[in-house]
């Protein structure tokens, strides 16, 4: 599990009462100042918020509070929702090979073109993807589909012909799921 990191700004005061509390907190805490700002690496990780009262213009991640008062719930509920959305957007994007798989939009791109892609197409990328040897048509029956018994294996077949065609048609690529003796992968 990816730990929550919030990362407090030059704001003792807000760092001295968030430490108060910080058995009931979902995060940990860190506090900082200009100097050692560079320290962290925000874009990268997905992991880290900053808290503070101005914005810096280099990092994505963070929470402009201002002078007026605010409560502690509130405060910690817009902490809590902004550390959903940093989790939901960095989880939501995965690079397979040259390709980038957005799971929230359900498009597939590469070199500047998008792909829309059906649920069940993003269900069997990611199955092939968290794979690294061949799938077979009734493992990804099994584990896509969620069917134990025998299905008409076309279905696991004509759905992969049909994404197959996809990607050709609009990346030329012929490679991206390839076929073996015993099944699927992605190249």
């Amino acid at each position: 599990m990816i730990s929550k990191n919030l990362v407090i700004y030059e704001n003792n005061t807000l760092f001295e009462i968030l430490n108060e509390i910080k058995h009931i907190l979902s995060f940990k805490l860190t506090n900082i100042s200009s100097h050692n700002l560079s320290d962290i690496d925000f874009d990268k990780s997905g992991n880290y918020l900053l808290l503070s009262k101005k914005k810096i213009n280099h990092i994505n991640n963070q929470i402009i509070i201002g002078d007026d008062p605010l409560k502690i719930e509130k405060l910690l509920q817009i902490i809590n929702v902004k550390f959903l959305k940093i989790k939901f957007n960095v989880q939501s994007k995965i690079d397979i090979g040259s390709y980038l798989l957005d799971l929230n939009a359900r498009i597939i791109s590469s070199s500047n073109k998008k792909l829309n892609l059906t649920e069940r197409e993003i269900d069997i990328i990611m199955f092939l993807n968290n794979s690294e040897k061949s799938i077979s048509v009734n493992d990804l029956q099994k584990e896509v589909w969620g069917h134990v018994s025998k299905l008409e294996t076309h279905t696991v077949e004509t759905h992969i012909y049909r994404l197959r065609k996809k990607i050709k048609d609009k990346f030329q690529d012929e490679d991206f799921i390839i076929s073996s003796k015993n099944g699927y992968l992605i190249s």
